[in-house]
């Protein structure tokens, strides 16, 4: 790979990563939104290597090139100019940020994984109040531990209301809601499941919020009870910004 192509490879990854994480939420495909800062800072320092190479080379080429063919370097009978063709691969995922996005994970990156286990609670009984709201916004976190580990069953019966995208199931009863996790990057994703029943599942990947009760089976309070949930009303909604959380939907002012 010749100078100039390095260099315009510098630019460009600066340029995507920019793109990406300054201009747009695009990162948010890949990363955390924590990461935002170093990968702003990634994209400008590549910036500046880039135009540093661009005003070295300049200069050298302005003063200091006599003719003498870059292969040659400089008569010592080897190129020091070239860097390994692997190098080439670098520009695809430069030129896939700045001019195609990947789509999101959804439906079919969770049906084929297993759901993120949930975390023991230690005081079984140590579970706040649930507040009077009613229907109550709850993650698919909560709302499991709540199923599975909450031994006062203050679940039962409590109208709630969770969101996330439609998995659809295959040879099963009802569909899941789900939502798609990221510890720190795409790499890592994880994702929690709660089986919708009552309703029929909507296209795959559509996100929804759906209200209801605990579908029962088990003992409540236990392992043994599903993270399921007794469909009332099914609504369709934007696709959250926090997507990539397992948290309450947050969205654009």
């Amino acid at each position: 790979m010749r100078r100039p192509v390095q260099m315009v490879l510098l630019v460009l990854s600066g340029l995507a990563l920019l793109h990406a994480s300054l201009l747009t939420d695009l990162y948010l495909r890949y990363v955390k939104p924590g990461m935002r800062p170093m990968l702003i800072a990634s994209g400008a320092l590549l910036l500046v290597l880039g135009a540093a190479e661009v005003w070295s080379y300049w200069r050298s080429r302005g003063g200091h090139d006599h003719g003498a063919p870059d292969s040659e370097g400089g008569g010592h009978g080897h190129d020091h100019s070239t860097t390994p063709r692997v190098a080439w691969l670098l520009l695809l995922p430069a030129l896939s940020l700045l001019f195609y996005a990947p789509p999101t994970l959804g439906a079919y990156t969770a049906s084929r994984a297993e759901p993120k286990a949930v975390a023991k609670v230690e005081e079984q009984d140590d579970f706040e109040p649930l507040p009077a709201t009613s229907p109550l916004p709850m993650t698919l976190t909560d709302f499991t531990e709540r199923v599975q580990q909450d031994r006062k069953q203050a679940i039962k019966g409590r109208s709630v209301q969770l969101t996330g995208f439609v998995t659809p199931v295959k040879g099963g009863d009802g569909w899941e809601l789900t939502r798609i996790i990221f510890t720190c990057c795409a790499a890592d994703a994880q994702s929690v499941k709660v089986r919708v029943h009552g309703t029929p599942a909507l296209k795959a990947d559509t996100w929804v919020a759906v209200t209801g009760t605990w579908h029962p089976g088990g003992t409540l309070g236990t392992s043994s009870a599903p993270a399921a949930l007794d469909a009332s009303d099914v609504k369709k909604i934007d696709r959250p910004v926090n997507y990539y959380q397992d948290a309450l939907p947050l969205n654009p002012s």
